[in-house]
């Protein structure tokens, strides 16, 4: 009989699984593999540098033969924009360069968006200083994995004294929405914030 998924922290073996995991569910929540014909691009901004820079804030769903699922995050947004650039960006520069022009593609969008990471210091956000993604596989969805994952996390951010999380998440996939109001998650109103909904909430239930 096959044991049941499990949360646990995340592991350096897991980076292959994180990272397909990522461009697996990274278009409005279904396979980006055929908008980014480099498939380590989307984890390159979105899952692998908080595996390197905040381990302990990452945690996957174990099937028992790798991970289906995870959560990671970071409990300062301005801290982690810092080391992202000095610590981060070095390490992919040379596979990602800076474009010399105005993107023109998806796979370009998000090179130029990997360049600045500055755009992650939303003043309407200030009062959320932690952020996360959560990203799990369609097989393994809507079976409390996600709620899991995010208790795990919102328990290691209030254990750090971080008061709230926020998360930006494409306003088109409602199916996220739908999740993170069931979590208790709430919009935060942002100026031009694009094709982005910004939602928080308290690290703390009550």
């Amino acid at each position: 009989m096959t044991a049941p998924p499990t949360i646990r922290p995340y592991r350096p073996t897991d980076r292959a699984a994180l990272y397909d995991i990522c461009v697996r569910t990274g278009h409005e929540g279904g396979d980006a593999r055929h908008l980014y014909p480099d498939h380590d691009l989307l984890p390159t901004l979105f899952a692998g540098p908080y595996a390197h820079l905040e381990p302990d804030l990452a945690f996957v769903v174990d099937d028992g033969d790798r991970a289906v699922g995870y959560i990671v995050g970071t409990a300062d947004t301005a801290t982690f924009v810092h080391r992202f650039r000095t610590e981060w960006l070095p390490t992919v520069i040379d596979r990602y360069p800076p474009l010399t022009a105005p993107p023109t593609s998806p796979s370009e969008e998000m090179i130029d968006l990997l360049h600045r990471p500055e755009r992650m210091l939303v003043p309407e956000l200030v009062d959320y200083p932690a952020h996360l993604h959560i990203d799990l596989l369609p097989s393994h969805q809507r079976a409390g994995h996600g709620r899991a994952l995010m208790t795990r996390l919102l328990a290691a951010l209030a254990e750090r004294g971080v008061p709230a999380v926020h998360l930006g998440m494409v306003t088109a996939n409602t199916a996220a929405r739908a999740f993170y109001d069931r979590l208790g998650f709430h919009p935060i109103p942002v100026a031009d914030a694009g094709p982005l909904t910004y939602l928080g909430r308290a690290t703390h239930d009550g």
